[in-house]
């Protein structure tokens, strides 16, 4: 199978994963192009770091060049703006997160999808490794129906597209009830590293209820939670039979009988193995409950995630097939919305029907 092209719109922080995995993996991604906003020098300095061209607005690009999607990985004030210029090219889109700033854009872009454009959305999380053998335990019916869902590891609609996938809730509705406060934590690292000094500050939680129905969330998160050395990610799933964690799963083979397996993550490249470092997998009971697609290169995890978004796009632009459609980005950040609005008024908040909700397909 030859490498699919695909161009970026964008050149900060977020489009570099995109246009790393191209790197890492050349037999799966080419990138064909990038927009970006920068200017003359700017641009220049780019191509030469990426060895590919870059162009100064999207119609230079498709004149220039024929990818078969674009990532469009820009501020969320712009992303509509951008995704509706590359619908009036049919174009197919994978969008970062959010898809849109606010509820206005959700609905703007929804009227696109029903016009016929195609739309993809790339939430990484719920793809990493240890979320991905999570979900083949429970979709392996181990803890009987997941009831309930302990997610304390991403912001706002990433911490809930985790929760609902977990779940298997597609659009079902929800009365949301959450606390705001803050609490003192020591400051760790940012994006680009860091911190440089000790310091005390203040980071906002959040604590929130989903309650829809026959199963419940609870989000629980504060500033800086995800990249804190200090503050470590908690996740629990639970069903009758039993609950799955990052670590282990516990379950029930009959009435008397408990039975407790290890999510036991397999590396290469330890002590005498040469095989170059980089992560195989992770198995629970004797199997192989999640295999990187992408073994050999030392990826991250995050970075493994973000590939897998762009392989779930080649699967959705050659054979139609979603992974996380507009649909479902637009629920998890209605949902966050409901969620910050119960904390803002104290008061709890149900969600109606919106425009793209459907029949769920997870």
């Amino acid at each position: 199978m030859s490498p699919i092209p695909f161009a970026v719109i964008g050149s900060g922080w977020r489009a570099e994963f995109f246009l790393r995995a191209a790197v890492y993996l050349p037999e799966h991604f080419a990138v064909a192009g990038i927009v970006s906003g920068r200017d003359a020098d700017g641009r220049a300095a780019l191509a030469e770091r990426w060895n590919v061209p870059v162009f100064a607005a999207v119609d230079e690009l498709l004149a220039a060049t024929r990818p078969e999607f674009v990532v469009v990985s820009v501020r969320k004030e712009e992303i509509v703006a951008r995704i509706s210029e590359l619908a009036a090219h049919a174009m197919p889109v994978l969008a970062e997160t959010p898809a849109a700033a606010d509820l206005d854009g959700l609905l703007q872009l929804q009227r696109l999808v029903e016009a016929g454009a195609r739309i993809e959305v790339a939430e990484q999380y719920f793809l990493h490794p240890t979320l991905s053998a999570m979900r083949t335990l429970i979709d392996d019916g181990l803890i009987g129906t997941p009831r309930y869902a302990h997610v304390s590891i991403m912001q706002t609609y990433h911490g809930v597209s985790v929760m609902r996938k977990l779940l298997g809730i597609g659009f079902e509705n929800a009365t949301v009830t959450a606390n705001a406060f803050s609490l003192p934590v020591v400051k760790g690292p940012g994006r680009y590293g860091g911190p440089e000094r000790y310091e005390v500050i203040p980071a906002a939680q959040t604590v929130a209820t989903f309650d829809f129905g026959d199963k419940v969330g609870l989000y629980d998160f504060a500033d800086g939670q995800h990249r804190s050395r200090i503050r470590a990610a908690r996740i629990t799933v639970r069903g009758e039979r039993g609950e799955v964690t990052p670590e282990r799963a516990d379950y029930l083979i009959d009435e008397k009988t408990p039975m407790s397996v290890e999510l036991r993550r397999m590396d290469k490249g330890h002590f005498v193995n040469f095989e170059g470092y980089h992560h195989a997998g992770i198995m629970a009971g004797g199997r192989w409950v999640y295999e990187n697609p992408f073994p050999g290169p030392s990826m991250t995890d995050d970075e493994i995630a973000v590939a897998t978004c762009l392989a779930n796009m080649r699967r959705y632009v050659e054979e139609g097939r979603s992974s996380y459609s507009f649909a479902e980005a637009a629920q998890d950040c209605y949902l966050a919305e409901a969620m910050d609005a119960a904390a803002a008024t104290g008061k709890p908040v149900t969600t109606t029907s919106q425009p793209w909700s459907r029949p769920a397909t997870l």
